[in-house]
């Protein structure tokens, strides 16, 4: 990955901020010109963290990592972009669902809402036909590691979360 990096996440990004922000709108009681400035800072602090992390040719690898994730901690993206606006730890948990899982792949950025809610998708874009798209079969990204970990309940499923 050339420089062309950045200009790869850039939808992907701006669909994970979205709806992120989205969210915070719907709770109420942040104004749309610091909903504005969470989005940028938000796209920001992910830009900066996937920056070395971004595999279009292996879209799973990496997904633990640029994986954002409310789970009684607040993530660090997030909290660091509510920072920027005067938001505090505590006051996003009361806007933001307390538990919340944000994958932020190329070609597709999916969320779940829930330790045991569906998985939606946000935003999906065709993969291109690469000569990487075969090997990537075997690899099993994130999610689908947590599709197939449902059948047992969730109270002993344990998640790895990334802390920078």
């Amino acid at each position: 990955a050339g420089s062309g990096a950045a200009e790869d996440m850039r939808t992907e990004i701006s669909a994970a901020a979205a709806f992120v922000t989205r969210l915070l709108r719907a709770a109420g009681g942040v104004g749309e010109e610091q909903l504005r400035c969470f989005r940028e800072c938000l796209q920001e602090a992910m830009r900066e963290h996937y920056k070395h992390h971004w595999f279009p040719l292996v879209p799973s690898k990496g997904s633990g990592y640029r994986c954002i994730r409310i789970n009684h901690k607040m993530d660090p993206l997030i909290g660091k972009a509510a920072g920027m606006i005067g938001l505090s730890h505590e006051r996003l948990f009361q806007l933001l669902p307390s538990e919340l899982t944000l994958w932020v792949d190329p070609f597709e950025v999916s969320y779940r809402i829930g330790e045991d809610g569906s998985i939606c998708v946000l935003y999906e874009s065709p993969q291109p036909a690469g000569k990487a798209a075969k090997q990537l079969e075997s690899r099993t990204s994130c999610k689908e590691e947590l599709r197939i970990g449902r059948s047992s309940p969730s109270k002993s499923y344990n998640m790895m979360t990334v802390s920078s």
